[in-house]
């Protein structure tokens, strides 16, 4: 039996908003040949924007297992995506940064994102668009989801 969407919660709404929204920017990064990245592949990249965690340091933040990460960036390594450097202080310590490709994914991820800003304003209209924003806003920060965001902190889902 079709569902209509009329009848969907905000919740459910606001997911697969962002689960096709997402869908579309992996479609986008598939084409410009940044191939073989997963959604879960972000929760990582986010802790690399501005820090050179180790792997440890990483699974900590992460909330998840050495193993899973450690599997993760192994992965993301061998896609060229990120690197192990030695640390300044103690070369026995690896730590994890995002290569010259990675970089080029984060930045293609965020026009591609910007994209579908655009595409929202062209279908909806700019007044329609910022009313959408500061209610989701709004919602995301009711339910405690704001902060996490703010310090690059955001878990992926179980």
């Amino acid at each position: 039996m079709p569902v209509d969407p009329q009848h969907l919660d905000l919740g459910s709404l606001a997911l697969f908003v962002g689960q096709a929204a997402a869908a579309r920017v992996q479609a986008d990064l598939d084409a410009a040949g940044l191939t073989g990245l997963r959604i879960a592949h972000g929760y990582l990249f986010q802790h690399l924007i501005e820090e050179e965690p180790t792997v440890g340091e990483l699974a900590e933040r992460m909330r998840l297992t050495q193993q899973a990460v450690s599997k993760t960036v192994a992965e993301l390594e061998g896609l060229g995506y990120l690197e192990r450097v030695a640390d300044a202080r103690d070369g026995r310590i690896r730590r994890i940064r995002l290569t010259g490709r990675g970089e080029e994914a984060v930045a293609a991820a965020r026009r591609f994102r910007a994209g579908l800003d655009d595409l929202a304003r062209a279908r909806l209209g700019d007044d329609r668009v910022e009313v959408t924003r500061a209610v989701l806003i709004d919602l995301l920060d009711a339910l405690g989801g704001t902060e996490p965001i703010r310090l690059r902190r955001v878990r992926p889902p179980r």
